[in-house]
């Protein structure tokens, strides 16, 4: 079943008008509390935002017009005084591999509902967190329209496994056989 999820997952980027139930969304932003956190710390927290007239100037500040589509919006944001304290300088480093880490978990959840989102990264910060009332101290990870594809995403490319992996040290393409059978 996961395999199945990992491989369907796409970014959609047209909606149909049909409005996806709050509760739903809800269950996948849940979902985000089961990633790894740095020190078992919990950093993220979600704005789930409905106000069209707030996801027009989310589609502005992030120059996706798409976004407008979307009945709903996830804005993840993170919290990181506590994990930057904890670890210092890499606790940067954390942040973003905690936060990477619940995305992913988000968006398989999405996908296995039958929703579509896209990642949105580039975004004017300052706009959003004006609009939305975040705290100064708060990074803004990331942004998820949310809706129905307006129609079946067509097929993923893929990359070779061949191309991206190696095995001992980076570049080596063959795994060597053991020297002697273990018993």
């Amino acid at each position: 079943m996961i395999d199945r999820i990992i491989k369907s997952r796409r970014s959609i980027k047209k909606f149909n008008s049909k409005k996806p139930d709050w509760r739903t969304i809800i269950e996948c932003i849940d979902s985000m509390r089961y990633s790894p956190m740095a020190g078992n710390s919990f950093s993220l927290k979600f704005i789930l935002v409905d106000d069209s007239e707030k996801i027009d100037k989310m589609a502005v500040a992030s120059q996706q017009q798409f976004i407008s589509q979307a009945k709903y919006v996830v804005v993840v944001c993170t919290s990181p005084s506590r994990t930057e304290i904890s670890f210092e300088e890499r606790g940067k480093t954390y942040l973003r591999q905690q936060a990477g880490a619940a995305i992913q978990n988000f968006l398989l959840k999405i996908t296995e509902s039958g929703l579509s989102t896209c990642w949105i990264g580039n975004f004017i910060e300052d706009k959003i967190k004006e609009l939305l009332n975040i705290p100064e101290n708060m990074q803004v990870e990331a942004l998820f329209p949310i809706g129905y594809a307006f129609e079946k995403p067509k097929p993923k490319r893929t990359i070779d496994l061949d191309n991206v992996l190696y095995f001992n040290k980076y570049g080596n393409k063959k795994m060597n056989p053991p020297s002697k059978i273990d018993t």
